[in-house]
């Protein structure tokens, strides 16, 4: 797609820019369509953004995405369009905002709530070097349920600085956004007056609202509004928009088009497997309630909600609060299973420490799209978990090897009285179910060998398989270990085993993982142990299994340790 002039945006007639607007939704859903990425969230705020182009003089003037699952508009935008059939592609565009990528991108975002905090301190730091430019917030309704929205919002007056909140309202995050905090927004779109404007109010901000986000007719005039208000104060600028706005498919089923992938799925999704499962257990057991934070579909949870509503709990962007929710009910005698994406959990660390696994409390983390996820980059790349789940008591951390070892595991997990983290990507292959014993390894190949090589998780398994074939044809016999349990760790295994070189695969980064705790636990033994994992670095944009072999889960760079060892004799 051609680059589109400043001309055409600044000084375009209303029709050429309905007509722009057209074209845009063309190349986003054609581009989309190739390369998989956010869709309906997308096409909802063309106008919004075309208008926000219009009055707004970027990148001079700040622009601030909250999540950034609606920036692809502003992409075409800002020079990037002949680029835009790159988008999620290794060495392509992101799909989310990134400083090093464009000057028009002011903040790198990727999590939800994080919007308002950063336009504060841009708008400060503007403020402390006597600069002039306005900071816009572009923040959609289910990140204003974040409790990070409110703890900025708190210290508006505080910081003395004026910044533009556009709040886009499309009653979506992922799935559709419920609450006390959508009932307000609810409220206000129903008459903007009252109780819920004055709460609003209270925290220094001048309310403007309704607008139709998809009418550039409306838009412009309110922005153009709004942006003179802010040479006095701070404003809100309430819009709503229609999620998959242009294309009927994508406004009938505005969740399943929220994500689209690249390619065809690959094997089972083990999300499938946890709402088949939980539902099988929650049968029996009435004390078993699920938990999640705006991922009810991703997560394969909509079917237990829809038939155990009442134990059932989707409470927004709100990881943390989803934390303390679960723990606090198994403190009152329920089971809960809180389901996540790995990159999202990091964001209720404390939570899990204190609240958790402080108490011994018997929640059970399903951490879904763990290790390298691929197209969304580095702010969703799961290769953290290991690490930062690893240092904390009371936690039994599982990896299942397959679809059939993850439901032992979740059955196993309803009688366990502790903390339970199981890990594991988005797709799987099924697999024997068969009792898992907890903390245990399961040994897989044995042969005669001074060598064993021991994998955490379906993907690390592959690719020691992988490797071990390749070893074989090469007169090299290896040994193989599910290492299932990366805490508490199999000594008894690992202790007891005759080879002298143990070798380590995780999908994780290698400070602090599996390997780490291998080592330290071996230390005195005898026993060399080299470890594969990921580098020390944020993974961007790519295709997943690339993207291990460039980032340290190399199976060459394995085969050739193999054969060393081997020479070692």
């Amino acid at each position: 797609m051609r680059t589109i002039s400043q001309t055409e945006l600044k000084h375009g007639s209303m029709e050429q820019l309905h007509r722009l607007c057209e074209t845009l939704r063309e190349e986003i859903f054609r581009t989309v369509s190739a390369c998989g990425g956010h869709l309906s969230s997308n096409l909802g705020t063309v106008e919004l953004t075309v208008a926000l182009h219009r009055v707004f003089d970027f990148p001079r003037d700040k622009l601030i995405f909250d999540v950034g699952h609606q920036c692809y508009t502003h992409k075409l935008l800002s020079e990037r369009a002949p680029l835009f059939f790159t988008l999620r592609q290794e060495g392509g565009i992101s799909g989310f905002p990134k400083r090093e990528e464009s000057p028009y991108d002011a903040y790198g975002t990727g999590h939800a709530g994080t919007s308002v905090s950063a336009a504060l301190g841009i708008a400060k730091a503007r403020d402390l070097r006597g600069e002039d430019y306005a900071v816009i917030a572009l923040i959609g309704d289910g990140s204003f349920q974040n409790g990070l929205v409110y703890e900025a919002l708190n210290s508006l007056k505080l910081l003395r600085t004026n910044v533009l909140i556009v709040l886009n309202d499309n009653g979506m995050s992922i799935s559709p956004t419920e609450g006390g905090t959508q009932e307000i927004l609810d409220a206000l779109k129903e008459s903007a007056a009252g109780e819920s404007v004055r709460l609003l109010e209270q925290f220094g901000l001048t309310y403007r609202g309704i607008v139709n986000g998809n009418d550039l007719e409306a838009l412009i005039p309110a922005l153009e509004e709004a942006k003179e208000e802010l040479r006095s104060g701070s404003v809100l600028l309430h819009v709503v928009t229609r999620k998959g706005q242009g294309y009927s498919f994508a406004e009938n089923a505005p969740t399943e088009t929220h994500g689209l992938s690249p390619a065809p799925k690959r094997g089972k999704e083990y999300s499938a497997v946890l709402g088949e499962e939980l539902m099988r257990l929650a049968e029996r057991d009435e004390r078993i309630v699920a938990v999640t934070a705006a991922m009810t579909d991703s997560l394969g949870l909509r079917p237990f909600f829809e038939k155990f509503p009442a134990r059932s709990f989707d409470v927004g962007i709100c990881e943390e609060h989803a934390s303390v929710l679960a723990a606090s009910m198994a403190a009152a005698g329920m089971k809960p299973y809180y389901a996540i994406y790995s990159t999202f959990l990091q964001r209720a660390f404390d939570e899990v420490i204190h609240d958790v696994c402080g108490q011994d409390l018997p929640v059970t983390f399903c951490i879904d799209r763990a290790g390298i996820t691929g197209h969304d980059g580095e702010t969703h790349q799961g290769i953290f978990d290991l690490s930062y789940l690893s240092l904390i008591p009371n936690l039994t951390i599982a990896a299942p090897k397959d679809l059939g070892e993850f439901r032992s595991m979740l059955r196993m997990s309803a009688d366990y009285a502790h903390p339970l983290a199981i890990r594991y990507p988005r797709y799987g292959e099924e697999g024997v179910i068969a009792p898992v014993e907890m903390g245990k390894f399961e040994l897989l190949h044995s042969t005669i060998s001074d060598i064993i090589l021991c994998a955490v998780g379906e993907r690390c398994l592959k690719i020691a398989q992988f490797a071990i074939k390749e070893a074989e044809k090469r007169g090299i016999q290896v040994s193989l270990a599910n290492a299932r349990f990366v805490k508490p760790l199999d000594l008894t295994f690992l202790t007891g085993r005759p080879e002298n070189y143990i070798v380590t695969l995780e999908d994780n980064v290698l400070a602090g993982g599996f390997g780490d705790a291998v080592r330290r636990a071996l230390v005195g033994s005898g026993k060399t142990i080299f470890s594969f994992g990921l580098r020390d670095a944020f993974i961007p944009h790519g295709e997943p299994q690339r993207l291990s072999v460039r980032y340290g889960l190399d199976p060459e760079e394995i085969v050739k340790l193999l054969e060393a060892l081997h020479a070692r004799g």
